[in-house]
């Protein structure tokens, strides 16, 4: 696409009111006018002639395969000319689809004989899919009279999938070799339920696990080791419903919690338990039966990310006691969840009363920092100080609901939603190490 850029209508037209004062004065000087129009052509011509033509740019478009919830990606572009021998000013932009933050328009520069490489920002803010339609790119003549515009076809879809870029890494490797059962057999009370060996007694170790009959065969003083136990179900229950879809820190609370679960998740299936995951809202959306081995941390991951936004109210009566029914034997039930308050939160207690009377569950909330701010906000006008005094209500309302819950037996877990992953991680650890499941 070719056309005039704004200065070049201006030029033009300021021949108008020009023609009309040559008229005014002097009749006979009419085609004075008439050669300044002729003249603006001529130069706009020699404009447009001296531009790097649409044919002699070469664009090379290169896009992720997929992209991570909470990471930014990106459109490569590479441009070159050919066969023009003059630095050319662009700025380019591509056209998008799906929920992600709005394109950006890119500046640069084609410097002649070498190829000029930009990257477009791709930040999704839901997982699913993004459409990159087609780039389109804009430059001008060197006396900016005449403006080009080329797009460019892409077509490509890109999958956001949930964020597991740092399950994988080396130290968290490490972590779970050395922290669920490491080099060494554990030998503290409570550090495992299953029977390992016995060893001759030291000086150290705890006099309540010595045994006392082989003591008395071996003529010795030996003790029990431990180890802890494998095979355990782990269920991850994950609330979908509207509660789960305010944002904090760029993200859904749904996706934090699924990136949390994903990081337990491979960590519970390195260590040797089943994984399995429950989403429910107003009904039960997804459920992926407890799946063995570290190979099946990608059907894991699958499920997890076919877990879509729902704006429902969520019924904890009818998805936990349809996950109860499904899980035949005790199993480790980690909620994610959230609630408002004390009164909309009775339903979700009685349920977990009946789940509880089975299983070993986990409540994990994200702590809110709305919330946390308002509290801390500096009383400088009445209406901060009418925030605090209502935040402050709904924090109080909040760790009673923790209390009646902890006093049914339910592990509460109430963090920030950036150190979600970390704090699961040690509070399943502490549950393996006292042989709690």
């Amino acid at each position: 696409m070719i056309r005039p850029t704004l200065a070049m209508v201006l030029l033009f037209g300021a021949g108008i009111p020009l023609a009309l004062f040559i008229v005014v004065a002097d009749p006979n000087l009419w085609v004075l006018s008439f050669d300044y129009g002729v003249l603006v052509l001529i130069i706009g011509a020699s404009d447009f002639a001296l531009a790097c033509r649409p044919r002699s740019l070469s664009i090379k478009v290169a896009l992720p395969d997929r992209l991570y919830i909470g990471e930014r990606g990106a459109t490569e572009i590479t441009l070159a000319t050919a066969g023009f021998r003059r630095a050319v000013r662009f700025a380019v932009i591509a056209e998008q689809r799906g929920d992600l933050e709005p394109s950006e328009i890119v500046a640069g520069e084609i410097a002649p004989g070498a190829p000029t490489r930009l990257a477009l920002p791709i930040v999704p803010r839901r997982r699913g899919r993004i459409v990159v339609d087609r780039i389109w790119l804009r430059w001008k003549s060197p006396l900016a009279l005449v403006e080009f515009v080329r797009q460019v076809a892409v077509d490509r879809t890109i999958d956001v999938l949930p964020n597991v870029r740092g399950v994988h890494g080396t130290a968290l490797q490490f972590f779970v070799q050395e922290a669920i059962y490491g080099i060494k057999a554990q030998l503290q009370k409570g550090e495992g339920a299953e029977f390992e060996a016995l060893r001759e007694y030291s000086p150290g170790l705890d006099s309540r696990f010595i045994d006392w009959k082989h003591s008395a065969r071996h003529r010795k003083l030996v003790c029990k080791e431990f180890r802890t136990e494998r095979n355990h179900q782990i269920v991850m229950a994950l609330d979908t419903g509207y509660l789960m879809l305010e944002p904090v820190d760029g993200l859904t609370r749904l996706d934090h919690a699924i990136n949390a679960a994903l990081v337990l998740g491979w960590v519970s299936l390195h260590g040797g338990d089943l994984v399995g995951v429950c989403g429910f809202d107003a009904r039960v959306r997804r459920y992926l039966a407890p799946v063995r081995g570290i190979s099946g941390f990608g059907r894991l991951q699958r499920a997890a990310a076919e877990l879509d936004y729902h704006h429902q109210e969520t019924n904890f009566t009818l998805g936990l006691a349809e996950l109860n029914a499904r899980l035949k034997r005790r199993a480790l039930v980690i909620v994610f969840t959230d609630f408002v308050d004390a009164i909309t939160a009775e339903l979700m207690i009685e349920s977990m009363q009946r789940i509880a009377n089975r299983h070993l569950i986990v409540f994990v909330t994200q702590r809110g920092s709305f919330l946390q701010r308002a509290v801390e906000a500096p009383p400088e006008r009445f209406a901060n100080v009418a925030q605090a005094v209502i935040a402050h209500d709904f924090l109080r309302e909040r760790s009673i609901v923790f209390e009646r819950l902890e006093r049914l037996g339910v592990h509460c877990l109430d963090v920030p939603s950036s150190g979600l992953p970390v704090a699961l991680i040690n509070r399943y650890l502490l549950i393996k190490r006292r042989g709690l499941i």
